[in-house]
């Protein structure tokens, strides 16, 4: 009888707000767009904490956009990777961080050998702390000196275009063809002779 009890209080407590409430709260999504969205969600995909990163588009007034009109420019998003995390395992500073060293910040027409607002550097915050943590990070790494210029542009996340499921997981399932295209592309040539050796946090006071 006991038992019953138990399971009886202890189901309720999962039911109640609180414990919905809570279990929320470890929840959280960030989007980044850091050139070819292939690579950022390999990159990110590797980070504890983080769960099934998607590729798709955002910042552009088109709605559903497809690939060929996105990769064309004629949209204006820019390829942008869906990051859901859990907080009590990753940051979303932790996820700054991570996005600054997988792509070149300081490129503001493009990304490595892809060239064009749809791969240039965004952090599209999706709440204010979000958006204090992303302004506080730019401001900490403009003024190390560390690049000439921070070109990432800081905006409200809004509509989310999830890209077609050929480009889900494409490290993954074309794992020659993405490790070729990396490779040529200068990205991991560029992360390792910028970044490698500097695992400083860039944070302004807040």
């Amino acid at each position: 009888m006991k038992h019953i009890l138990y399971a009886l209080i202890f189901s309720t407590i999962l039911a109640s707000p609180l414990a919905t409430t809570q279990a929320q709260a470890e929840q959280a999504i960030a989007y980044f767009a850091g050139g070819c969205f292939w690579c950022t969600e390999s990159d990110f995909e590797q980070i504890e904490g983080v769960g099934d990163v998607i590729s798709g588009y955002m910042g552009g007034a088109k709605v559903r956009p497809a690939y060929r009109d996105v990769a064309s420019g004629a949209t204006q998003h820019r390829e942008t990777v869906k990051v859901p995390y859990d907080t009590n395992i990753v940051s979303y500073q932790e996820l700054l961080s991570a996005f600054w060293r997988m792509h070149d910040p300081s490129d503001g027409t493009g990304s490595f050998v892809d060239r064009g607002r749809q791969y240039s550097t965004a952090i599209y915050y999706a709440n204010t702390k979000q958006k204090r943590l992303a302004k506080g990070a730019i401001k900490a790494l403009e003024a190390s000196g560390k690049f000439n210029t921070i070109a990432t542009s800081l905006e409200k996340a809004d509509k989310f275009y999830t890209a077609e499921d050929y480009h889900q997981d494409y490290y993954r399932r074309n794992a020659v063809r993405y490790k070729y295209y990396r490779f040529r592309s200068g990205r991991d040539q560029f992360i390792k002779r910028v970044w490698e050796g500097d695992d400083k946090i860039y944070q302004a006071a807040r």
